[in-house]
């Protein structure tokens, strides 16, 4: 690295961090200080001894302050405070008249007290005078950083939606750019924060002559959204009002959830679609809770912002960091060999009785572990997750309550991206079965249901986890398939029935001259529908090692956690991408 030298020969430290030669000259008559170069780029100008430091601090004030950095790192640490201001306390007072927090606020909600590092903390658009002073400071509106939930390190992203409604600004765009690859890059789990309504056409009212669009070289924008999905877990939150990109988002994740009162979720607001469709609605009623509870869109509801904030901890504690670990075993309180008496006597003898398959989940599971997700979308199927002798598990079961527990179009949609999800982050899975078949008749028909159902049939027979099937009633037709995977490890009540149609209309349809030629139609029904029904015992599958084992309804716990031990070695060898990933 070349040096400027003194006459004599002397290393110049002034000369050397480019103070300028008038300041050189005026200390020619002083004592010049020979010092090595910096031992690297940056390092400063270290003395040998104590009486070189004694020169360097003898020089005149003025002097020493044209050494430092301290005027330009007030600077940065101005400029970070300025980033923080947000949309300035009106803007602040106007999100929490709304009843919303802000971005800030619920960062630091959802996270362990302390843990945010927030990256680009002095990202904005500045504006600057003639002499290139700072005239004018617009905070990037998206804020992203690391942090920590339960210990565990994540990504959290989300707009500031007092800044331009959320609506990204150019600083702000960038940075939510990033949170994807962020989270992909350090393989960590990504929480976004979602209020906003995406792009403005009055960011393209600009000069013409500048640069437009992105390169055609550029990667497409929602490649790394899709490739975020298959590598690490995805939760998109909504407190307020949600639109356009940012409702994409949304739904591209593992896990959705809105507030009741303060979000709404729509492809577009209320204005773009009287314009567009003349129909004038408000936000809520095109988008709110009520609506999207029912459509799948989100997956659950929140009461407000810190029930959500605790729905998305309790979600991420029962998957791993990424594809590349095992989920989060953890020891637990619950007996693995505990019965519950009140299992012999949870099916109803009669076969068209309904009864709570919840209650028998929890009975089954590790106590409290239950978390359901997307309960009133597909409400025909159950899916959830929850812990077996401290193992994550997903568990899937049908609601005989709901069209008698019926594949309905929804309900195959719902079943096909909770199987992906576990087999995405090797999940085993636990399925309780009471399966009556396909739902049928004319809305059925209008709503696709064999195509979805058999995308759920087809997600079941290529999972690669552990998979547990428990027969508990029903097992009809081909959606039954659904509920089975390779390898799958079948346990039987006493209660079930299987074949290729339900009893009652197969019935109908097997004998349907013999029961109107009878006298009493009604009466040969029951008579043939009470022969065939003896005749479908358990027993002969079990005889025939058809399945694993039939048991005593009570022994399904003891018998599911023993198997949990059994799955240990291939759980340690499952990771890494899987051949379908979930998607949207």
């Amino acid at each position: 690295m070349p040096t400027t030298q003194r006459p004599d020969g002397a290393y110049n430290p002034l000369d050397k961090h480019n103070l300028g030669t008038n300041v050189g000259d005026a200390l020619l008559a002083r004592p010049v200080v020979s010092l090595p170069p910096p031992a690297f780029p940056g390092a400063g100008v270290l003395p040998e001894n104590e009486d070189d430091a004694d020169a360097i601090m003898q020089l005149p004030a003025e002097t020493l302050a044209l050494m430092s950095w301290e005027e330009e790192v007030r600077e940065i640490h101005r400029r970070r405070r300025l980033a923080k201001q947000q949309g300035g306390k009106e803007g602040i007072a106007k999100q929490h008249a709304r009843g919303r927090l802000t971005i800030r606020e619920r960062v630091d909600a959802l996270l362990d007290p302390g843990s945010f590092q927030e990256q680009g903390q002095a990202t904005a658009i500045p504006d600057y005078g003639d002499n290139d002073e700072l005239t004018g400071f617009v905070p990037a509106n998206y804020v992203v950083g690391f942090g920590r939930i339960e210990g565990r390190r994540v990504v959290v992203g989300g707009e500031d939606f007092t800044l331009k409604g959320g609506s990204p600004n150019a600083a702000g765009l960038r940075k939510s750019v990033y949170a994807e690859h962020l989270a992909v890059q350090y393989r960590v789990p990504l929480v976004r924060s979602l209020e906003g309504g995406g792009g403005s056409v009055k960011g393209g009212g600009g000069r013409r002559g500048g640069t437009v669009g992105e390169p055609v070289y550029a990667s497409p924008r929602f490649r790394i959204i899709a490739d975020a999905m298959g590598e690490v877990p995805v939760v998109s939150m909504a407190a307020g009002a949600v639109a356009g990109f940012p409702a994409g988002r949304l739904v591209a994740s593992h896990f959705s959830i809105m507030t009741r009162h303060t979000a709404q979720v729509m492809i577009g607001g209320p204005a773009l679609v009287e314009r567009a469709l003349g129909v004038s609605l408000t936000k809520d009623e095109l988008g709110g809770a009520h609506v999207h509870a029912k459509s799948g869109i989100v997956d659950n509801i929140a009461e407000d912002e810190y029930d959500l904030f605790s729905q998305v901890r309790r979600f991420l504690g029962y998957l791993p960091s990424n594809i590349h670990q095992r989920a989060p075993r953890i020891a637990s309180e619950d007996d693995p060999e505990r019965m519950e008496e009140e299992l012999l006597t949870a099916v109803p003898r009669d076969s068209n009785a309904p009864f709570d398959m919840r209650e028998i989940i929890a009975m089954i599971m590790d106590r409290d572990s239950f978390f359901e997700i997307a309960p009133g979308y597909g409400t025909s199927q159950i899916a959830g997750l929850a812990r077996l002798d401290g193992q994550p598990v997903g568990v899937l079961a049908n609601d005989n309550r709901v069209y008698a527990g019926a594949m309905t179009a929804d309900a195959g949609q719902k079943y096909r991206r909770f199987v992906e999800m576990c087999d995405t982050f090797h999940l085993p899975v636990v399925n309780f079965i009471d399966q009556p078949g396909f739902m049928i008749g004319p809305e059925a028909e209008r709503n696709g249901t064999i195509r979805y159902g058999m995308a759920a049939v087809c997600a079941a027979a290529q999972a690669s986890v552990p998979w547990a099937a428990i027969q508990v009633h029903k097992g009809f037709g081909v959606a039954t398939a659904a509920h089975y995977a390779p390898d799958n490890y079948v346990l039987a009540w006493p209660s079930v029935e299987s074949g290729a149609l339900p009893l009652e209309g197969g019935v109908a349809v097997a004998f349907h001259r013999e029961i109107a030629a009878a006298d009493d139609p009604e009466a040969k029904r029951r008579e043939l529908e009470d022969r065939l029904r003896s005749a479908r015992s358990p027993y002969p599958r079990a005889e025939s090692f058809a399945v694993h084992e039939l048991i005593d309804p009570r022994e399904t716990r003891p018998t599911l956690c023993r198997w949990v031990d059994w799955i240990q070695p291939r759980l340690d060898e499952l990771k890494g991408p899987t051949r379908f990933p979930m998607r949207p």
